[in-house]
């Protein structure tokens, strides 16, 4: 797989998809530039996302934009200041600096994903681990953080992240976005955008890059509503699954149906089952269908997540991670809570009002006139809970050698309660863009008689059709792009009409082009032209004015040979 590898990062320079940014200053690791052919691609996958995660979703997912870089405070209470971090060991001779628990694997080949610095460090020391660099001794292991610092305005101390993740965003708007959302819940909030990461070392091309654009959705649910949920979406719906159980035991994934994955309470929650679900069609959508989900181990997982599911890709010998679901509990808007202080619960109302017992301070007043005795109590019982309270006053604590029952007492009330305020739980499933660009081209990568075919699905292609003219000739060339400003009404169009008549089919064939329309010397005798497959190189005859059809029927995916007459390519021989 490697040879194919170089490969494809061949063909995303020579092609225009991607390759690495500020090549004429020698490049710098973790960064790519998008190129014409990889944007045209990469904006169909988010659109493709859009459609399943958000269009289909409508009723409970809008979308929103927040900004790339955040006060140091959001991502103290999000937790990444203090957990957002990566093991790093630093050669004690060459001072060159690796990620720890990747140079184990890729020496040892076993996972340590998760594992402390120490157990890291045993291990290297264990196994006589050195530089691969110099060969020189490694030191000990340590941890390093990956948020990005920066500083906002002119004033020192000031000090701001650039964001790892678009969730923050959505969590500190989510009262903004539920108010305006007729507070009702579940409600998903989606934001695609850019976010960064400090890698310690990036590698395999856009897989673990420094700066790329994720697409993810925050979505909040009542966590014991567990009712009306569009299950029957997937009713007959599988999923390749490597539970956690299984993976202790080094067990294979398994196939369940959605339904499964909640009876057997695989998931925390049914909306987990939900999410990978259309996670996998959109998935297959982008033309992979060779993929499982792995539960992470309870020391696999982030800071913030009770239950982690990772969306595998299978390409080859190639194992990719292309999307992670999380199920992320209160973590977020309770650490948001207490570090804003600002209340990020929601009231839940009751079908029918409850009567509840509840227990209420009194203070008697009378027998607390005096201002000094007075102050002692209330700084005793101030910020403290009506059972702590309790619990003194019937350990007969005394101020001033006064009983404290003497001043304040808890009586025990019938109140009816309509409802309660609930911290919402969140469910996250979240994409990559440029790890799916990467994988669909990897993906549709194919070779064809020493030629190179991107077989990409035809809507994601970067253009639509393709337009010709045989030979260089006015006539033909009017007739061209005649045809071509007819059809870029409804579809992208590539025009090209420089070079022999095979470059300009395998140009288009290594970019992914479903369809060529050829203008050749016939054309201007009986108004027909050949309309060319992709992948299977085949030709049809059809009539210029049924051009539009003819495309119609085959972006539907009718056969060629039910649609035209089919033609011997000459220039393919």
């Amino acid at each position: 797989m490697s040879e194919v590898l170089s490969k494809v990062l061949d063909l995303a320079k020579r092609r225009g998809i991607f390759w690495p940014s500020y090549e004429i200053y020698g490049g710098v690791a973790g960064f790519y530039d998008i190129g014409p052919i990889g944007t045209k691609i990469k904006n169909k996958i988010v659109e493709l996302w859009r459609k399943y995660f958000i269009k289909d979703n409508s009723d409970f997912v809008v979308e929103i934009e927040t900004p790339i870089i955040g006060p140091s405070k959001v991502f103290e209470a999000s937790g990444h200041v203090e957990s957002f971090t990566d093991p790093i060991v630093e050669c004690n001779s060459c001072k060159r600096i690796y990620r720890a628990d990747h140079l184990i694997e890729d020496i040892l080949k076993k996972s340590v994903e998760g594992l402390k610095p120490e157990e890291l460090t045993r291990i290297i020391k264990e196994n006589n681990i050195r530089c691969p660099s110099c060969g020189g001794e490694l030191g000990e292991v340590r941890l390093f953080n990956l948020l990005f610092s920066t500083n906002i305005g002119p004033y020192t101390g000031n000090l701001g992240y650039l964001r790892p993740e678009t969730a923050q965003g959505m969590f500190t708007a989510f009262k903004r976005v539920y108010e305006v959302s007729r507070q009702k819940l579940p409600i998903g909030i989606a934001q695609v955008g850019r976010v960064a990461r400090n890698e310690i070392s990036p590698r395999q091309g856009l897989i673990r890059m420094r700066e790329f654009t994720i697409m993810e959705i925050e979505f909040f649910i009542d966590p014991e509503d567990k009712d009306d949920i569009p299950l029957f979406k997937f009713s007959d719906y599988k999923l390749n699954i490597l539970t956690a159980e299984d993976k202790l035991k080094n067990g294979k994934p398994r196939e369940f149906k959605v339904d499964e994955i909640v009876k057997e309470r695989i998931v925390i929650h049914p909306w987990m089952a939900y999410w990978m679900a259309v996670a996998a069609k959109f998935v297959r959508a982008l033309g992979i269908d060779n993929f499982y989900f792995e539960e992470k181990l309870p020391h696999e997982r982030a800071h913030y997540s009770k239950q982690t599911f990772d969306q595998i890709v299978i390409i080859g010998d190639i194992r990719v991670e292309i999307s992670g679901h999380a199920y992320r509990g209160d973590y977020d808007l309770s650490r948001h809570m207490q570090y804003s202080g600002q209340d990020q619960t929601i009231f839940r109302k009751y079908s029918e009002p409850k009567i509840v017992k509840k227990k209420t301070l009194v203070i008697n007043n009378t027998k607390l006139r005096d201002k000094e005795l007075r102050k002692k109590i209330m700084e005793l019982i101030n910020n403290k809970k009506i059972e702590e309270i309790e619990t003194m006053i019937k350990a007969n604590l005394t101020i001033d050698n006064q009983p404290l029952s003497e001043f304040v007492s808890i009586i025990e009330r019938e109140e009816k309660v309509h409802g309660e305020h609930i911290i919402p739980h969140v469910i996250e499933p979240s994409f990559g863009v440029e790890r799916a660009l990467f994988l669909t081209i990897l993906n549709a990568y194919r070779e064809k008689e020493g030629r190179t075919i991107l077989s990409l699905p035809k809507y994601l292609s970067p253009y639509d059709v393709a337009v010709f003219p045989l030979l260089e000739r006015e006539e033909l060339i009017k007739k061209a792009r005649e045809i071509r400003d007819s059809l870029s009404v409804k579809y992208d169009v590539l025009y090209d009409e420089v070079g022999s008549i095979g470059r300009r089919y395998a140009r288009a064939d290594e970019i992914g082009v479903p369809f060529a329309i050829t203008v050749d010397p016939q054309s201007l005798l009986d108004n027909t032209v050949t309309i060319r497959d992709r992948d299977s190189w085949r030709q049809i005859r059809v009539n210029i004015d049924s051009i539009d059809v003819t495309l119609e029927k085959l972006f539907r995916g009718e056969d060629l040979n039910k649609i035209g007459i089919e033609v011997k390519n000459e220039d393919e021989q």
